[in-house]
């Protein structure tokens, strides 16, 4: 029973900060949302018993990314004035919303088909480090390698957007 207020509370933080993402117009509110969002996660992980991946979310992703991300947000120093004038922003979120409505209605629909049964205990090897370390260097060794090339072009080029912004002024 508290495992589902748990649950309950960590999706509704994660939902909630992923629409602060959207919504707020500042970056470093959006990164601010964005941490809340990546917490949740974590906890909802924990509540899984997936150990390491609860581990590196917050170790990794709400730690040292999002650490990176705020330096970066921090460095360029956006002010509001900086930011584009979003003039039909609200109308934009309201048409997604409509996009998106038969969708979410349509996954409730599914999820509510789907025949009721008891949870079952996982193993004690789930969500190791043996376990996980071994499939992710076996079977997904390049798009690990491909996402942290990604990390550093997109570091290097917000330090260089920085540049040039600081040669012009």
């Amino acid at each position: 029973m508290f495992a589902d207020w748990l649950f309950t509370g960590f999706s509704i933080l994660s939902v909630l900060g992923a629409i602060g993402l959207i919504i707020f117009r500042h970056p470093m509110n959006g990164a601010m949302s964005l941490v809340i969002t990546l917490i949740s996660l974590a906890g909802l992980y924990a509540l899984l018993s997936a150990k390491l991946i609860f581990v590196i979310q917050l170790i990794v992703y709400a730690g040292a990314i999002m650490s990176l991300i705020l330096f970066i947000i921090m460095f360029l120093n956006v002010q509001t004035d900086d930011l584009p004038e979003e003039k039909d922003r609200f109308l934009y979120l309201i048409g997604g919303g409509v996009v998106l409505a038969p969708v979410f209605f349509f996954l409730k629909k599914i999820v509510q088909s789907l025949p009721a049964s008891e949870t079952t205990i996982i193993g004690s090897g789930f969500g190791g480090v043996k376990e996980v370390g071994l499939v992710l260097f076996n079977d997904w060794l390049l798009p690990f390698e491909i996402v942290s090339i990604l990390l550093l072009v997109a570091l290097i080029g917000a330090v260089v957007i920085a540049g040039k912004r600081r040669m012009s002024k």
